[in-house]
């Protein structure tokens, strides 16, 4: 039987990439001229420091660019609050890799109640989708990436005939 995989994941080489070019562009930047201001990825979290909170709201714009720019969905950033201390202004972004349980189980609640003629399970961090024929599957994607699809980033693969 036909089945795919739904998951939420980025590759970690891409956002390095991503947050360096980031760096070098701020370091580059005619307003951050004289300005104190860096990017650091520290495994899935990217650290933003600057000088004054305005200052991170154009890094960030900057660091989404980036990511776009590297094939990575913006929505996987899970923005904490700045926190301004001083003469510095630190933020932590998280790049977000794996559905969660109410996730999951959101998305196995979508495709149930759209009445498709497929089965979804839940496994792990991921959704398995089986179906007899492969329009189905194909309908349930459409589905997802369409507008009544969750606001997460998702992926299909594993595709199987």
């Amino acid at each position: 039987m036909p089945s795919f995989d739904i998951v939420s994941e980025f590759d970690k080489h891409e956002a390095s990439n991503a947050v360096d070019q980031a760096n070098r562009e701020i370091q580059s930047r005619f307003d951050f001229k004289g300005v104190d201001a860096s990017f650091s990825l520290e495994g899935d979290r990217v650290s933003l420091e600057a000088e004054v909170d305005f200052q991170l709201k154009q890094m960030l714009d900057v660091l989404r660019n980036k990511l776009i720019a590297r094939g990575i969905d913006a929505r996987c950033l899970d923005i904490q609050e700045p926190v301004v201390s001083g003469v510095r202004a630190r933020q932590e972004a998280e790049l977000k890799q794996g559905l969660e349980q109410k996730e999951a189980k959101d998305i196995v609640k979508r495709i149930k109640d759209a009445k498709f003629k497929v089965q979804a399970q839940i496994q792990g961090e991921k959704v398995r989708v089986t179906g007899k024929k492969r329009d189905d599957l194909q309908a349930v994607m459409a589905m997802l990436r369409g507008e009544q699809g969750p606001d997460l980033p998702l992926q299909f693969d594993n595709f199987r005939d």
